[in-house]
């Protein structure tokens, strides 16, 4: 005879399974790595550098 399975145990790690599994589809389909975010931040803080730099006096 096998042994009894405590079923609320069982659905709650199947539903942490598949939020998991979905997670990191999300992470492939939106992620960035750090570092991309760091050099998209870098490059805008340059771009602002630049026009505040060009800007005209009155």
């Amino acid at each position: 005879m096998n042994t009894p399975i405590n079923l609320n145990k069982a659905r709650k790690s199947r539903a942490r399974a598949e939020k998991k599994a979905r997670a990191e589809e999300n992470s492939v389909k939106f992620g960035r790595t750090k570092a991309e975010k760091d050099v998209q931040k870098a490059q805008a803080d340059k771009t602002v550098r630049f026009l505040d730099g060009h800007k005209r006096e009155p």
